[in-house]
């Protein structure tokens, strides 16, 4: 065989690597594309004057403006949706990640009859959509006396956060391991002070992941939202807030301004993303490998 023939297939191959390498980048810059291009609009539209909105589009701002950002941080309304926005999610992180992370190490780390069909039973609830329940949960809001308020939030958001919470942090527990707990059981700790000094601490990158896809759910949230605080603005969150928003002057579209307002929101969002992404990619991965 001669030396032309061999180095045929070798060049050959290295083509068809050359073509997949370009194939998967090119993929990659067009999901990319797609997912921040609504983004990127919303946040160069958010740079317009009004008259210029509803002229023919353009990808960068003709005059660059910061009037609507202006309008909007000095709209009471939607600083004081800012603050409760902030109050309900903080609150609704923490209450499912302390129920959260009880329930996750028993179903994890002790054995007892029916623990595997509790077990689906948490994952069922996710299945349920928010829409389903809705009426029930009004009358027990309104009938313990919390409507209107942002106590109805709070106690209504772990119904869709807790059980997500249960069954990410299930599987971390799940793997971590078993030599830990009983060192420690052999050195004379008790189950709970196992779990609050020792398997809890370990479990730091998962309840990071856990608590920031709560906090996600728990901000945007909109549906429960404006029906538990339609009649009371002063309790109402951001999505509502920017829902209901008219401007500053009578008869105004303000698409700008709402734009404006959906950039401020997403902005807390994105810096927690930056604060906790290593944690994040920890908590994506810990629970992948038991041992």
């Amino acid at each position: 065989m001669s030396a032309k023939t061999m180095k045929e297939p070798n060049t050959e191959s290295s083509f068809n690597q050359i073509l997949g390498r370009i194939g998967f980048y090119a993929l990659i810059v067009a999901i990319v594309l797609f997912t921040l291009f609504p983004f990127y609009w919303a946040l160069n539209s958010s740079f317009k004057g009004e008259q210029e909105l509803f002229e023919p589009a353009s990808y960068l701002p003709r005059s660059f403006t910061m009037i609507n950002y202006q309008s909007v941080l000095s709209n009471n309304a939607f600083t004081q949706a800012l603050f409760n926005s902030a109050w309900v999610s903080g609150a609704t992180v923490l209450l499912s990640l302390i129920v959260g992370a009880f329930a996750a190490y028993a179903l994890g780390r002790l054995e007892f009859k029916g623990r595997t069909a509790m077990m689906y039973v948490v994952l069922a609830m996710t299945m349920f959509p928010q829409i389903s329940i809705l009426s029930g949960l009004f009358a027990i809001v309104t009938e313990i006396g919390v409507y209107g308020s942002p106590l109805s939030l709070i106690l209504s958001y772990p119904i869709f956060t807790l059980p997500f919470t249960v069954w990410v942090l299930t599987s971390f527990f799940k793997g971590l391991p078993d030599e830990i707990e009983q060192a420690a059981l052999v050195d004379g700790a008790t189950n709970f002070q196992t779990f609050y000094m020792i398997m809890l601490p370990l479990t730091a990158p998962a309840l990071v992941t856990t608590g920031l896809l709560a906090f996600i759910a728990a901000w945007n949230e909109y549906l429960y939202a404006l029906t538990f605080t339609l009649t009371t603005p002063a309790s109402q969150t951001v999505p509502v807030a920017i829902a209901q928003f008219s401007g500053t002057v009578m008869r105004q579209e303000p698409i700008a301004e709402v734009m404006a307002a959906a950039m401020v929101v997403t902005l807390p969002l994105i810096v927690l993303v930056i604060v906790f992404q290593k944690r994040i990619v920890a908590g994506l991965t810990a629970g992948a490998v038991k041992g």
